[in-house]
């Protein structure tokens, strides 16, 4: 070490410290001063080396301490060849020592200390830029040799789809579009179809390699970020796409793709590729390639195509499901046919503007083009989709579409088996009742008014969800493609009361302080009542005038149990209740129990407690079945499994139950709903011969009707209504089978009843669970206070009725409530006169019609009325 290293004072006496700082007396050499980074090479440290080692005491000890040799080792790349290679007489300096051994890849850095240790030379980090680069350059060598050229015969290949019913094994139909497919030369493909996709998808076409690089770049950007890929590909790009029975969105297959899409623009002309890309493309309607969407749309070959024609077809490739004037409300509510036909007209007219602009036609092309646009004729019905199967079949594709990642155009292309939870025989059984029905009571051959008439139904099983029957119409044959089981668009009418009860039993009122009230509390049934706010002020219409309810018949009610409104449908209480409740809650209710919130109205006011919504057929009966099920509700499901070249893909295990409300609230609501059938406007449905539970529903301007009924093994609702045929308005039914007005407890009861005794036949009797006692009694506001009766009185309660009912007497008592139901029941049971089956009154903000008119039939008329009876029942007294 340094020579001016100021010594250490030394010790006047002997010792170890003595010693350190004195030449021992057998070593011959001044010691090395402490903290030293050598050693002697006559010393290493070691005890063994002898008493004398380091003086004449010899303790065997290094220079300096054990930490600062290992921090010297360290230093100079390992203690024992520091040791070896120290210069006699001393140790070395702290960078001194022989030169590092050479490394391949010199990371850490050798001969760096602190953080430059770790930071890469301009050597390596150019070395590994132009490794990454080239092992990129052999990827894509590969890449590019392995992949193969795609052939549009093979992509035209197809297979069924196979059906199952419920149990696996029984085929229902075999479907699929494989007769459906041609593929057309490039000379007999029209030049205005080509001309039309270019102008609207890939204006480079004739130019570009047949790779977009941004589109490319967008893609793996959406795809890191966890997103789908977009769209703006090449006609190239979407060629080799259309080749992909797998449209999965990876970076592996987003690279395959772009290595074909290189290949094919380099090893295929311009023309072949548009060859393969129009005789590939997916146009809607199981129609693959030019030549089927030109026979499909328009009845015609491709070749004979006007330039207006394939600028409609050349839409369809921006989405079929959307572009498609036909409209595929089925797949999705938005895919109206008024709502596609206006996107189609508009991208058709976009499209011959594009070309004009492009030149590809002339003026006088162009004008003649955009004169009129060419309305595509309707839908076919396809081999083997007859009768309901149509419906089945269009039900569980939706399923399958909205519970995978499958595409319309990749289930399409077939090979997929669905096993679904249809029941031949149930199905069979719904069909024949409404068949029968309808035969029965309408004559559309001779009567006006009873042309236009549909009718929809489904069929669920409680606490389950499965749609074992569904009827969605007359079938594809007919002419009629709408399913009616799952259309939303018929509004409920008083079905919707359950739901308002159920609130009420649940939150209370803002006059009960948040308790549950029971359905004993009464409300004022008369009929054009104005409609109190919380506040204590009244609803107005537009032009500040009272809005008046209305209910179906001006019978004077007066203050009546809500359990009695229900039994009758009387409109008043139930508007009053859901405001004092509160509508929010009334639809957070109905939404409990598994309608559709899109499928609700959005105007939360008065009349929306008596059914201005419009859920389907299958939403009804799967809420229903929740009041059947004590409160659980499951999610409806129409198929269980799906495989597909062998393999049961996921996203079909059937929901799960859980439970949205309380099970006394839904048992309490069903005991209500079985004195409707018992006593009240369902009382045909008394011919079923077993317990049930239900609630019939009629809108303004007699336009629709409901039933809506369920066992513990069976939730099934009907529905039926008029319907324009040009524009799919809803027509009055008033005069339709004969009589002044269509209520839901007439036909579609009747309807209910056939097909449950059928679905049903052989099966036990459950019951429901016994209700327990619920809420307390919270009167409306304004209502009077009872005052004390005799035990035995010789009139009827005047607040209730002052009619006599089938169960009331004029010379006896009125029968109490044990003796009439097992629970909630009226102080004077019996149906009474003029059972107003809801009617929609006008709201507030639409004042100008009145409610419905009419009687509501009763299966035992009243004391002025028919006998009735039977399925289709009679009127009750006037």
């Amino acid at each position: 070490m340094s020579e001016h290293r100021r010594k250490p004072p030394q010790p006047q006496g002997g010792g170890r410290a003595a010693r350190r700082g004195q030449p021992g007396p057998s070593s011959g050499r001044p010691a090395a001063p402490r903290g030293a980074n050598g050693a002697s090479d006559h010393s290493y440290g070691s005890h063994s080396q002898g008493p004398d080692a380091y003086g004449s005491g010899g303790d065997g000890r290094e220079y300096g301490s054990r930490a600062e040799a290992r921090r010297a080792a360290q230093r100079g790349g390992g203690r024992r060849r520091g040791a070896d290679n120290a210069p006699p007489g001393g140790g070395r300096g702290r960078d001194q020592g022989p030169p590092a051994e050479p490394r391949f890849i010199d990371y850490p850095r050798v001969g760096k200390h602190g953080w430059r240790r770790w930071v890469p030379s301009w050597r390596l980090t150019t070395g590994l830029g132009i490794g990454f680069m080239g092992s990129l350059v052999v990827m894509a060598g590969v890449g590019y040799a392995l992949v193969n050229i795609p052939s549009e015969n093979d992509a035209a290949k197809s297979q069924n789809n196979v059906y199952y019913w419920s149990d696996g094994k029984t085929q229902m139909v075999a479907t699929g579009t494989g007769v459906n497919r041609q593929n057309l030369t490039i000379d007999k493909i029209p030049k205005a179809m080509q001309y039309a996709v270019i102008s609207a998808e890939n204006k480079s076409f004739y130019k570009d390699s047949g790779v977009d690089p941004m589109g490319i770049a967008r893609a793996l950007t959406n795809m890191a970020r966890g997103g789908q890929t977009q769209g703006g590909s090449t006609i190239t790009q979407q060629f080799v796409k259309n080749t992909y029975l797998s449209q999965d969105q990876t970076l592996t297959r987003k690279f395959t793709e772009m290595f074909i899409s290189l290949k094919v623009g380099t090893k295929l002309s311009k023309d072949q590729i548009m060859q393969g890309y129009l005789n590939t493309s997916y146009y809607g309607r199981g129609a693959y390639g030019i030549q089927a969407a030109a026979q499909t749309y328009y009845g015609k070959d491709a070749k004979d195509l006007s330039a207006s024609q394939c600028a409609v077809l050349a839409a369809l490739l921006k989405g079929p499901t959307y572009y498609d004037p036909a409209g595929n409300a089925d797949l999705d509510k938005n895919a109206t046919q008024t709502a596609n036909t206006a996107r189609s007209q508009g991208r058709w007219r976009w499209i011959l503007g594009e070309m004009h602009k492009d030149k590809h036609l002339t003026d006088a092309q162009y004008q003649e083009a955009i004169s009129k646009y060419p309305t595509p004729q309707g839908r076919k019905a396809t081999k083997g989709r007859n009768g309901q199967i149509s419906y089945l079949v269009d039900t569980a594709k939706k399923y399958v579409l909205n519970h995978s990642n499958i595409t319309e155009a990749q289930f399409d292309q077939g090979g997929y088996q669905i096993t679904t939870t249809f029941q031949k025989d149930k199905v069979d059984a719904l069909t024949t009742a409404v068949k029968k029905i309808q035969k029965a009571r309408l004559k559309p051959e001779t009567k006006e008014k009873d042309k236009y008439v549909q009718f929809g139904a489904a069929s669920v099983v409680p606490n389950d969800g499965a749609i074992v029957a569904l009827y969605g119409g007359d079938g594809y044959e007919n002419g009629h493609f709408t399913n009616n089981a799952d259309t939303s668009g018929v509004p409920v009418g008083s079905t919707w009361k359950p739901y308002v009860l159920a609130a009420a039993m649940q939150d209370g009122t803002y006059n009960s302080n948040g308790e549950g009230i029971s359905p004993l509390s009464k409300y004022n049934g008369n009929d054009h009542l104005k409609v109190r706010r919380p506040d204590g002020s009244y609803y107005l219409n537009k032009d500040n005038s009272f809005f008046f309810q209305a209910n179906e018949s001006d019978h004077p009610w007066g203050y009546i149990t809500l359990r009695k409104a229900m039994e009758q449908s009387v409109n008043t209480p139930f508007v009053q209740l859901g405001v004092d409740v509160g509508m929010s809650k009334v639809r957070d209710m109905a939404r409990s129990t598994g309608i559709l919130e899109g499928s609700m109205a959005k105007d939360l006011n008065p009349s929306f407690a008596i059914g201005t919504s419009t859920p389907s057929a299958i939403r009804m009966a799967d809420s229903y079945a929740t009041f059947a099920a004590s409160g659980k509700q499951a999610d409806p499901y129409s198929v269980t499994a799906v495989k597909k070249d062998g393999r049961e893909l996921r996203g079909f295990t059937k929901p799960k139950p859980e439970q949205v409300m309380d099970s006394s609230i839904a048992n309490n609501v069903t005991d209500v709903l079985e004195n409707v059938i018992q006593n009240g406007t369902g009382q045909n449905a008394r011919a079923l011969g077993r317990t049930a539970a239900g609630k019939t529903g009629t809108t303004d301007e007699n336009k629709s009707a409901w039933f809506v009924g369920y066992t513990q093994q069976l939730s099934t609702s009907v529905v039926m209504f008029r319907e324009n045929p040009k524009d799919h308005r809803l027509l009055s039914m008033n005069g339709t089978a004969g009589t002044d007005s269509i209520h839901g407890g007439d036909i579609p009861t009747s309807v209910w009843t056939e097909y449950m005794l059928a679905a049903l036949k052989g099966s036990n009797d459950p019951g429901f669970p016994d209700p327990i006692k619920i809420g307390k009694i919270h009167n409306e506001v304004g209502a009077p206070t009872p005052t004390p009766k005799p035990s035995i009185t010789a009139t009827p309660t005047p607040t209730e009725s002052s009619s006599p009912s089938p169960s009331e007497s004029t010379a006896s008592p009125s029968p109490s409530e044990s003796q009439t139901c097992r629970f909630f029941c009226n102080a004077n049971g019996g149906t009474g006169p003029g059972g107003a089956d809801g009617g929609t009154s006008p709201s507030p903000s639409d004042s100008t019609s009145p409610g419905n008119g009419g009687v509501q039939g009763n299966g035992n008329a009243g004391a002025n009325g028919s006998n009735g009876g039977g399925l289709f029942g009679g009127q009750a007294g006037q």
